[in-house]
């Protein structure tokens, strides 16, 4: 059992930055594809970024390629996302998830088993 815990969401300005964490509890997060989703109000829960946690291949949804960089940090077992120039339209509460192995279908949240408790992430313009 994978017990996911994000941190570091908050209120931001139109161009700030913010970085999320995602801690694991339970075991470690070798083996594991581990992927941040968010989803605004009134919407479908999507895909942003996600991470191959023993190749480091990274994946990142169009939307945030070139704002957004997922990190990790094998000590602390914990993954980060660094997101730059936050716009309006990032707002949104963010989820990490995490599933055994790589799944091409790294996108969808139906791939996941395990999902944090979520973290609210506001850009005022």
């Amino acid at each position: 059992q994978v017990q996911l815990v994000e941190s570091g969401g908050g209120l931001v300005q139109d161009g700030g930055s913010l970085r999320l964490s995602c801690a694991a509890s339970g075991r470690t997060f070798s083996g594991y594809f581990v992927g941040w989703f968010r989803q605004a109000l009134g919407t479908e829960r999507e895909f942003v970024a996600g991470m191959s946690w023993n190749s480091g291949n990274t994946y990142y949804a169009d939307s945030v390629k070139g704002r957004f960089t997922i990190s990790r940090d094998t000590v602390k077992n914990t993954q980060y996302l660094q997101m730059d120039s936050l716009k309006p339209e990032d707002t949104a509460v963010y989820y990490c998830a995490a599933r055994r192995g790589f799944s091409g279908s790294y996108y969808r949240t139906s791939s996941y088993s395990y999902w944090g408790q979520g973290t609210q992430v506001t850009v005022s313009s």
